[in-house]
């Protein structure tokens, strides 16, 4: 039984190199109850990969989720930036 859900999405963005992509992570239950460490990877606005981990205990795909992160933020991939909306309507 998963204690807690664990959710990632950060991107790597860089204009001069044409790079634009995505690397996304969650921790989620199968089935037959252990963890599952799903990851997608790719350019933005494609399907890109996908792989799956499973672990008896949590504590093992947590251990894997945090380096997995770790890797990606010394890469330069960063938590997508929120786009402010104007709700009165003025520019």
């Amino acid at each position: 039984m998963i204690a807690q859900r664990y959710q990632l999405y950060v991107e790597r963005i860089d204009a001069e190199k044409n790079m634009a992509r995505y690397y996304a992570m969650s921790i989620e239950p199968n089935l037959f109850g252990e963890a599952c460490l799903i990851r997608r990877w790719g350019r933005i606005g494609a399907t890109g990969q996908r792989r799956e981990h499973h672990f008896a205990r949590e504590e093992e795909a947590v251990r894997l989720f945090l380096q997995l992160l770790r890797r990606r933020r010394s890469r330069g991939y960063r938590p997508k930036p929120h786009i402010r909306q104007d709700t009165a309507g003025n520019r």
